[in-house]
C-alpha cells in the first residue's frame, strides 16, 4: 500500500522532474525520442532512490510528507511540485471520506466516480 502511495506521489508530485516519462510498462522504444524517454526514466528512478533513502526509517505520514519534501525539492519547480502534491492530497481524502463505508465492486465504483468529478 505505502509503496503504490509513494509511486503515485511520485508522479503526481514531480511533474516538472519526471514530465512525460513514461508509467510502468511502457516502453521508450515506443517514443519519439527512446534515448530522451530513458534518460528520464533514468533521472526519475535516481532521484526517487535519492528520496527513499533520506527518509528511511520513517513509516506512514512521516515517510510520505518527507518523500514528497525530498522529490519536490529535486524538481525544477519546487513550489509548483509541493503546490500539486498538496492538490492530489487533498483529491484523495476527498475520495477516502467519500467511499469509507463502502467495500469490494462499491468501493471501486465510487472511487471512480469520486475520480471523476473536477
Amino acid at each position: 500500500m505505502l509503496r503504490a502511495m509513494l509511486a503515485a506521489l511520485l508522479l503526481t508530485s514531480s511533474a516538472g522532474l519526471l514530465a512525460q516519462t513514461p508509467s510502468r510498462g511502457i516502453d521508450c522504444s515506443k517514443a519519439k525520442d527512446p534515448k530522451a524517454c530513458e534518460e528520464r526514466l533514468a533521472k526519475g528512478k535516481a532521484a526517487f532512490a535519492k528520496a527513499r533513502q533520506a527518509c528511511e526509517g520513517r513509516k506512514g505520514d512521516q515517510a510520505r510528507e518527507c518523500m514528497r519534501r525530498e522529490l519536490c525539492a529535486q524538481s525544477k519547480d519546487p513550489a509548483r511540485c509541493e503546490a500539486q502534491a498538496k492538490e492530489g492530497a487533498a483529491r484523495r481524502a476527498k475520495v477516502r471520506e467519500a467511499c469509507k463505508d463502502q467495500k469490494g465492486d462499491a468501493l471501486r465504483s465510487c472511487i471512480r466516480e469520486q475520480r471523476q468529478k473536477k
